[in-house]
């Protein structure tokens, strides 16, 4: 899609319905449990915000950002994510913890970008978060400078992630689940599943109603 085609849509998109949890679990494995409010409170979740960043890139195509997180000891290890993570006291609100972490994660400056519209909470059962994910727009192709969190970065066109074709079954193993055939995008080369494809199946939904 054309940078200035996508601009066109903004004040669609940010009065547009959400799919919520309906659109999220359309790629969530079969085993993941959809818990309820009242279960999530009870469980004191980690409190998260991640940004998923649209940019023109050098030919004026929309593209968005995603990272593969560094190896470290951790549940999220060498993932597939949006820029983002845990909510600091110093925070103003979970925008500012979106761009905040942007900005260190990726070198975006905070006042660069526009918060287009906030998306629905996405619980991640392992490491007891609950993320909140926005939806942002810089409106200048960016010069990304990463930190030692990140290992690489997808720059994603926007018609890959319309296209149903890039939607696929992979049989998975992890730490907490083993030979599970999980839904995920195939983009870039990457297998993108988890939150980050439950939070993208939503924000796609919504690009795809235009």
């Amino acid at each position: 899609m054309n940078f200035n085609t996508f601009q066109s849509h903004i004040p669609t998109i940010e009065k547009a319905v959400l799919g919520g949890l309906a659109s999220q679990f359309r790629l969530a494995p079969k085993m993941r449990v959809q818990y309820s409010e009242n279960k999530i409170k009870a469980n004191n979740p980690k409190k998260a915000a991640v940004l998923a960043l649209f940019y023109p890139d050098n030919e004026q195509k929309t593209r968005f950002l995603l990272t593969l997180r560094a190896s470290y000891n951790g549940t999220h290890s060498a993932q597939i994510s949006f820029p983002g993570g845990k909510s600091e006291k110093e925070d103003l609100d979970f925008i500012h913890t979106a761009k905040r972490e942007t900005f260190e994660e990726v070198g975006v400056k905070m006042e660069n970008i526009s918060i287009i519209r906030q998306f629905t909470d996405a619980y991640i059962p392992p490491s007891n978060f609950l993320v909140t994910p926005f939806m942002g727009v810089i409106n200048e192709t960016p010069i990304f400078t990463t930190n030692d969190e990140v290992e690489e970065l997808i720059e994603v066109k926007l018609s890959d992630l319309l296209d149903d074709s890039n939607i696929t079954i992979k049989n998975m193993s992890t730490s907490y689940m083993e030979s599970i055939d999980i839904p995920c995008f195939k983009l870039n080369g990457y297998i993108v599943w988890g939150a980050t494809a439950m939070m993208l199946s939503e924000i796609k939904d919504v690009l795809k109603s235009l």
